[in-house]
């Protein structure tokens, strides 16, 4: 039996009043500003959405991060928006010296409290409009971020718990560099460099010291700038977040936050633009400094949309950025040579020990020097394992004889090259032919091939969607599963769909007979429920291979009294509707 390996999380409410309540929308967060801190600090964030009714706590997800809720921000309702607009029009008249009558509680205010009552009158009127023109982000809080020196980096999870439950997760990022946030005002004044600005544009500009991590937020038609020094010969790398923070927007078209990133000197010229980095939506640029001077990043959307969720972080400095390595995977139990590619990188090879590992996807980054600014994806599995050899670029005497099963390590080493693998089969033989390129971070986009002796296809694949990879924009992998018609020689034949190649361009293609599994997805990710109350929980079977299996589901670490009914996914089925049932809650 598989055990349901989904990180659900379930919340136990014992409070009377939830049962009026049951009606009521769960929360939902849609974003968090910034979204993430250095080690050993402590600052605020504002996190906002909808129907974040009571807000008691928030959690992160790991250890060495605490965060405390110092006020929740409820918009004014419509006859409260009202009254607060007769109450600013008779400040307004007190501050511009016009008289008001005799019994109104205005007239003893001095000049700072009514400066001050105007101020927060037009927040709250804002808030307001933001709730009519945007309810999904109506409701707000303000959090308390702690980080200890020695939380471990990277990315988290953050929730906040409501009296109507917990709501969904958020990334959230532990750093290590300094951290800024961009300006809060619009720059009144020309900026110092002479850089192009777009008409209707508001910038801001805000001075860095590198290396950094920066946070900002992208509003109607906005363009962010980071002014910084810079020496001659620095290899500068700056690192987008905005897409990897949140990954959909349901009322945005794309349904992203598309960033674009350029960079100038002090005299205006651009020196470098990018809007992506491969195919991942958020951009990365790698620039060497020509001269010693000051420099210019500046950040906005692709077509210059903006709104409070369009939040990012960048990264930027002579920071490690790792761009490929070779391979892409290996044979558990084993000691792997990789090879690594990228900029400022402290070494360009490293040994992966997999003794002990058990077959999955890993994270990979450098064993040794500083840390790398990403991280890429390292595939261990269980069948042999082997290294693409040129030249193999024909059928016949030119391609690489293999033995099924096998995982084959290569690279399209050049735009136009195609790689041809040559093994025996058997009549009724079931093979599967399997390429993993993009789901480890390769550019290729495979066109996988398999021939009989003469050449003739039997099967070709492009494109093949793996719902397990759900953020990933193109499925460029390829799969075949097909039963080989009589004995003899076979080709496996890979290429680039684009023609495309290089050094990056590597790919792990798996010949063996099928191996039937699965994975399993519950939505939604988390619960609440009351004591002595059911809910209901949808899980997908995500079937590899033709597994077709009935699947078993029970929990694992879950509080005693949590039962699970209708949990089979039947064989003929690739999701199933469960009941969870809570224990009654503990009386006072």
């Amino acid at each position: 039996m598989k055990w349901l390996r989904s990180g659900l999380i379930l919340v136990l409410i014992a409070s009377p009043a939830w049962a009026q309540q049951r009606g009521a929308k769960g929360p939902h967060v849609a974003y968090v500003y910034p979204a993430g801190g250095q080690q050993g600090s402590t600052f605020t964030v504002e996190i906002a959405g909808q129907s974040l009714n009571n807000i008691t706590n928030a959690f992160v997800s790991g250890g060495g991060v605490r965060a405390v809720v110092l006020e929740a921000l409820r918009p004014p309702n419509g006859k409260e928006a009202t009254e607060l607009r007769d109450e600013l029009k008779d400040l307004e008249r007190l501050r511009n010296g016009k008289p008001l009558p005799t019994n109104s509680v205005f007239r003893t205010m001095s000049r700072e409290q009514i400066r001050d009552r105007i101020e927060a009158i037009r927040k709250q009127l804002a808030a307001f409009e933001k709730r009519r023109t945007n309810p999904a982000m109506a409701d707000s809080a303000i959090l308390q971020i702690t980080i200890a020196p020695d939380a471990a980096p990277g990315e988290r999870e953050l929730r906040l718990g409501t009296g109507n439950g917990l709501s969904n997760p958020l990334v959230f990022h532990v750093g290590q560099l300094p951290e800024f946030k961009k300006a809060e005002k619009k720059l009144d004044r020309p900026p110092r460099a002479r850089l192009p600005q777009r008409e209707g544009t508001k910038l801001t500009e805000t001075v860095i010291t590198l290396p950094a991590t920066v946070n900002g937020q992208i509003l109607p038609g906005g363009v962010d700038r980071y002014r910084f020094t810079a020496r001659k010969g620095q290899r500068l790398v700056a690192i987008v977040s905005a897409r990897s923070l949140i990954p959909y927007l349901a009322d945005a078209v794309p349904g992203w936050f598309q960033a674009v990133l350029a960079l100038y000197d002090a005299h205006g010229n651009e020196l470098a633009y990018v809007d992506d980095y491969k195919f991942h939506p958020d951009p990365v640029l790698y620039y060497e400094i020509p001269a010693d001077g000051e420099y210019t990043l500046e950040i906005h959307d692709a077509i210059y949309r903006g709104r409070d969720d369009f939040v990012y972080r960048i990264t930027i400095g002579e920071i490690p950025f790792i761009t490929s390595i070779f391979p892409l995977g290996g044979r558990v139990g084993t000691k792997i040579t990789v090879a690594v590619r990228g900029w400022n990188l402290p070494q360009t090879t490293t040994v992966l020990d997999a003794t002990g590992q058990a077959p999955g996807v890993y994270p990979f980054t450098p064993s040794r020097g500083a840390p790398a600014a990403n991280c890429l994806r390292f595939a261990l599995d269980t069948l042999p394992e082997l290294l693409e050899k040129e030249p193999n670029n024909q059928p016949g005497r030119r391609a690489q004889r293999v033995t099924v099963p096998v995982i084959i390590n290569g690279r399209i080493d050049q735009p136009g090259d195609i790689d041809v693998f040559e093994f025996e089969g058997r009549a009724g033989q079931e093979l599967v032919a399997e390429v993993v390129a993009r789901r480890l971070h390769s550019p290729l986009d495979s066109l996988l091939k398999v021939t009989d002796a003469r050449g003739c296809p039997l099967a070709v694949n492009d494109d093949s969607d793996d719902k397990s990879a759900g953020l990933e924009t193109h499925h460029a992998d390829s799969y075949l599963c097909l039963t080989l018609p009589t004995n003899g020689v076979y080709y496996a034949i890979l290429a680039d769909t684009q023609h495309k190649g290089g050094p990056d361009y590597a790919y792990r293609l798996r010949l063996s007979a099928p191996r039937p599994d699965f994975e399993l997805r519950a939505v939604p990710s988390s619960l609440t429920v009351r004591g002595g109350g059911t809910v209901p929980l949808t899980v997908y079977a995500l079937r590899r291979d033709g597994c077709t299996n009935a699947i078993s589901l029970a929990l694992t670490n879950a509080p005693a009294g949590f039962k699970l009914t209708g949990a089979t996914v039947i064989t003929t089925q690739d999701q199933v509707q469960v009941t969870l049932s809570a224990p009654p809650a503990p009386t006072a």
